[in-house]
């Protein structure tokens, strides 16, 4: 029966993976659908492919979630630690996501693992605390700002005497490309921080040794997390397509094209487990401000930064209580 633990938290970790799919199903296509490059449907079917094929693309970021945050230990006690990180993740997950807000399921997740070790008093590794998710958190934001206003400014520079209507539908058949792109980056990066927290589980319970990742791990997170991405998020994807800024198909292709490179070169380069939603977030809001500042609806921006900054500590309260709720039962 000591498999019984462990199925209960690889469970959770399948939760989290599903709201992490919707919540984040925004991230990929919110552009696309807003600009009317795709339809709603045929952009979620899109995403869905594209996030399992990019779970497959490489296991770097797992291997630093599930083993560069925290070094929680085995047995009961190492569980709970997880168990209670994902239930704080999840529970920012669905709040964010009724209140249509496209917040981090990546930083909620870090943040869940970070407030139920300490409350559990186990091993924190603020070295990599630091460099794998504070760094990466406050650079990623701004280099999507000042890419997307760099890509978006040369395209109205390459474009400035072409015929509006010609480029508008060269680009919307261009965000194709860029929206799959995206859903790629996505699979890569947040497929992969289930993979992490899995195999995390399985080497605290004892069933698991060694730096390999399962291969029904990768398939389970990446089937998951495509069924919760095909599910939708319509709350978070009006806010990302038309809330921060009126999106035209050359500006929203300068904004996919410009966030999904940054997560590919951070999860592919760096090992960095970041924002799919800060990055796109922040793309958009440096293509919108090639028009003029005022072009952005900063309110909106303020309100999304607030919650990004709130997440992080958010999920490790929620992580906290229920870690102190579980360990007085069990």
């Amino acid at each position: 029966m000591d498999w019984i633990p462990v199925a209960i938290v690889i469970l959770l970790a399948m939760g989290f993976n599903y709201t992490n799919g919707f919540h984040d199903a925004a991230n990929a296509i919110a552009t696309s659908v807003s600009t009317r490059a795709l339809t709603p449907r045929i952009a979620l079917a899109m995403a869905a492919v594209c996030n399992l094929a990019g779970a497959f693309l490489g296991t770097k970021v797992a291997d630093t979630v599930g083993k560069g945050i925290i070094d929680p230990p085995s047995g009961t006690e190492g569980l709970l630690i997880v168990g209670a990180a994902l239930v704080g993740a999840i529970s920012w997950n669905l709040l964010t996501w009724w209140r249509g807000l496209p917040s981090s399921s990546s930083h909620a997740l870090f943040g869940g693992m970070v407030g139920a070790s300490l409350i559990a008093g186990s091993t924190v590794l603020w070295g990599g605390v630091w460099s794998k998710i504070v760094v990466p958190m406050v650079i990623s934001p701004i280099v999507g700002l000042a890419l997307g206003y760099l890509v978006m400014a040369l395209i109205l520079w390459l474009f400035r005497r072409a015929h509006p209507g010609r480029t508008s539908r060269g680009f919307r058949l261009a965000q194709t490309v860029s929206a799959a792109a995206m859903a790629l980056g996505h699979g890569l990066q947040d497929a992969g921080k289930t993979m992490g927290i899995v195999v995390l589980a399985l080497t605290v319970g004892g069933f698991h040794s060694g730096a390999t990742i399962p291969l029904w791990v990768k398939v389970s997170s990446a089937l998951v997390i495509s069924l919760g991405t095909y599910s939708g998020g319509w709350r978070i994807m009006r806010t990302l397509g038309r809330r921060i800024i009126h999106l035209d198909p050359p500006h929203g292709f300068a904004a996919e094209s410009s966030a999904s490179a940054v997560l590919f070169i951070a999860g592919l380069g760096f090992k960095a487990p970041i924002s799919t939603t800060h990055t796109i977030t922040s793309s958009i809001m440096g293509v919108g401000a090639t028009r003029r500042l005022s072009a952005v609806r900063w309110g909106v921006a303020g309100n999304i930064v607030a919650a990004w900054v709130l997440t992080f500590p958010g999920a490790g309260i929620v992580a906290a209580l229920a870690f102190w709720v579980a360990h007085l039962f069990l």
